[in-house]
């Protein structure tokens, strides 16, 4: 059970801040070293208090007594002179009012005159007091009626100051008797009562002043950690986000140069099938030709010859045109210079010169610019797509629209023909075209169906002032 409170109060405590733990620990240290020395002030301020009135008020009583009595070196009793005098100066006046009780003893502990007649002539065995005034020290005692002969005093009921003064010889300053005498306290109690009062109150403030400029640094530095700590927070997020974006980015980069390779692989295959099954036919076609009986025979008719010279040319002229036509599939013209609506506007009247079809084109009022890389990305994927638009959906309503939302630009081609499977459909221009947009960090996005096809490719760009 304890120790589930305990694990408990770890638990909350290392949820504060480090503010205010440091207002909690701190508030009860200083409320402890508070009470230590509290309690040591209001000690010695009430120590100082009652001494000074005990020796104030013992010079006033000795400065009245010392007179009337005899040279107690050589008097071990008082004769009924003195003890009427000691009655008469004690039982009127401003002593009258003020003490309650009068002693004096010897050193033996005999009290040798009091205001109570029945304990002159009683001995007692000295207590502490008594030994430290034969000593020569005043001593006083607040409202501590402990004495065996205190008992008149302690049925008063009253707070009373018992004040121990020595009586020291005049000639040679020895204490020769001590005199004990009770005061009334009412107004020294109501002194040291407001005196403890106002100890406790600066010691309290000073304390309270003390934790809270303590603690207003603290909550400072608190805020100023916290703050670091939020932004080092962000920064750290930030940077595992950018860590796990690379991370991504570099297994995309791996991952498509791997198809890459493999689509350039193909390419290259698809070319050589290309110039195989094209112009290498031909070219072996007319190398066949030229050594036909028809050229070699002297006896030829010279028409039958230029018909199957003729008949050469016109086979090389295809193949001529096969390759020309391969090499304008494969040679892009000169677009680094050019800004992207004009690249879009060459794709697109390329494709209609080539296929006598039309395509809309729209296009906003500017555009942003593009490094080389992705302006040949998007011409090859307008040409890539209007191609896939002409072959799969005959020309029927070809589009490209260009637009840009949120720092990216997104280029569409769409055609309203009856779409196609993209999983079985995605040759290796569309494939080549995915690879190509996905390696400079775009996004490439295939959508068909009944109502058409639409290609999109978005592009994160800078936007120009």
């Amino acid at each position: 059970m304890f120790g589930r409170y305990l694990t408990r109060l770890a638990r909350v405590w290392s949820g504060l801040s480090l503010a205010w733990q440091f207002v909690i620990a701190g508030g009860i240290g200083l409320l402890a070293v508070m009470l230590v020395v509290g309690l040591w002030v209001t000690s010695q301020i009430r120590d100082g208090v009652m001494q000074n009135s005990a020796a104030t008020t013992a010079l006033y009583v000795d400065s009245v007594i010392a007179p009337l009595l005899p040279d107690m070196r050589k008097s071990q009793e008082l004769d009924d002179a003195v003890k009427r005098a000691l009655d008469e100066t004690l039982g009127q006046g401003a002593l009258g009012k003020r003490l309650v009780s009068f002693k004096l003893w010897r050193r033996d502990g005999t009290i040798l005159y009091s205001k109570d007649a029945s304990l002159i002539g009683r001995q007692v065995q000295p207590n502490a007091n008594l030994l430290a005034a034969f000593a020569g020290n005043v001593t006083v005692k607040y409202n501590r009626l402990e004495d065996e002969e205190d008992d008149k005093e302690r049925s008063m009921g009253v707070p009373l100051l018992e004040i121990y003064n020595p009586v020291r010889e005049p000639w040679s300053g020895e204490v020769v008797a001590v005199t004990e005498f009770y005061e009334l306290s009412g107004d020294f109690e109501e002194s040291l009562h407001s005196a403890l009062l106002w100890s406790w109150l600066v010691v309290a403030g000073a304390t309270a002043a003390a934790l809270a400029l303590l603690s207003g640094i603290v909550f400072r530095g608190s805020r100023t950690i916290v703050t670091q700590q939020a932004a080092l927070e962000a920064k750290v997020s930030e940077l595992q986000t950018a860590l796990a974006q690379n991370s991504s980015l570099r297994q995309r980069v791996q991952r498509a140069s791997r198809r890459a390779t493999a689509i350039n692989e193909r390419y290259l295959r698809r070319i050589g099938a290309d110039l195989h099954d094209g112009p290498a036919q031909l070219v072996a076609l007319a190398a066949l030709r030229m050594d036909s009986p028809v050229l070699v025979d002297p006896a030829t008719p010279s028409t039958l010859r230029e018909a199957e010279i003729a008949g050469i040319h016109k086979t090389l002229g295809e193949a001529m045109r096969e390759i020309r036509g391969i090499c304008n599939g494969l040679v892009l013209p000169q677009i680094e210079a050019q800004a992207v609506a004009d690249i879009l506007r060459l794709a697109v009247s390329e494709h209609e010169r080539r296929t006598s079809t039309n395509v809309l084109l729209t296009l906003p009022e500017r555009l942003p610019e593009l490094g080389t890389s992705e302006k040949i990305s998007v011409y090859r994927f307008v040409q890539e797509g209007l191609n896939n638009a002409y072959r799969h959906g005959k020309g029927k309503g070809q589009q490209v629209r260009a637009t840009t939302k949120g720092g990216k630009l997104l280029v569409e081609v769409l055609d309203a023909g009856p779409g196609f499977d993209p999983a079985r459909s995605e040759g290796l221009g569309l494939a080549g075209l995915r690879e190509r947009i996905e390696s400079i960090g775009g996004q490439f996005e295939t959508l068909t169906g009944p109502g058409g096809t639409r290609l999109v490719i978005t592009l994160s760009v800078e936007e120009q002032p």
